[in-house]
């Protein structure tokens, strides 16, 4: 699976928190298509992990969309995860974000979209990298 992953989308497996499984996971759900996904915002809705607005009163607060892949989106949780446990970043950005009042799941729905945006941002320059290049195989094939 890693040479597949590699072949496919190599700067994903660069990324924190981002192995073969993960990766995998994610490309099955952009698919093979880069300009089927118009913008991060719709990544992240085949994902699951767009925004929606849950607000009663005077709370405005935001959950995520239990739509979407349930595979790609356990796989931005295990992202999150792991980077909360070793990217100092994302400890930093949790702290911060506890000290305004957030509560650790809509800190964890942030850190998703954050993934998502970052991934998509891979995948889409990853794919069109490789539409671009030219088809060596078909080459290989005329000239035997």
């Amino acid at each position: 699976m890693t040479i597949a992953v590699r072949a496919t989308a190599p700067s994903l497996l660069e990324q924190l928190g981002i192995g073969p499984d993960n990766a995998a996971a994610l490309l099955i759900t952009a698919g093979d298509n880069p300009e089927r996904l118009g913008s991060e915002a719709s990544f992240a809705a085949l994902c699951g992990v767009g925004p929606v607005e849950k607000s009663s009163g005077k709370s405005r607060r935001r959950r995520l969309n239990r739509g979407g892949d349930r595979q790609a989106n356990a796989a931005l949780h295990r992202i999150v995860v792991t980077r909360m446990r070793q990217d100092e970043r994302t400890r930093l950005y949790l702290e911060r974000r506890t000290a305004e009042g957030k509560g650790k799941r809509e800190v964890m729905r942030c850190l998703k979209r954050y993934a998502a945006r970052e991934v998509y941002r891979l995948i889409r320059a990853d794919m069109i990298t490789r539409h671009q290049q030219p088809d060596t195989s078909a080459t290989l094939r005329t000239a035997a």
